[in-house]
């Protein structure tokens, strides 16, 4: 189960460009490991990365086996008002894990 955290500034300001901090607790599995036995730990990344905003894309990103447990991600935006920002990230299983915050702009 993963944990989603998301910082935003306060307050955000109209047409102005604001930091979007978020942080994703996983594993980051990278498939070249073994266990005790041996075996080879299968692999299991997140591997994509996309943030809109009001359903218009803000930030598309591809993620590889080089990313870090527990990724933390950090963009700049802009809103010229007020709405739901929704990031998702995709599993190498196919889950998609979602969070959505609401920005007000003053």
């Amino acid at each position: 189960m993963s944990t989603v955290r998301v910082r935003l500034p306060s307050p955000i300001k109209r047409n102005e460009a604001f930091e979007v901090r978020t942080l994703i607790t996983h594993e980051m599995e990278s498939g070249q490991r073994r266990d005790a036995q041996g075996a080879v730990i299968p692999r299991k990344i997140l591997n994509r990365f996309v943030a809109t905003f009001n359903g218009q894309p803000v930030l598309a990103m591809d993620l590889a086996p080089a990313i870090s447990a527990n990724p933390y991600i950090s963009f700049y935006m802009v809103a010229a008002d007020s709405g739901a920002l929704a990031l998702a990230w995709t599993d190498d299983d196919g889950t998609v894990i979602r969070e959505t915050v609401r920005v007000t702009v003053t």
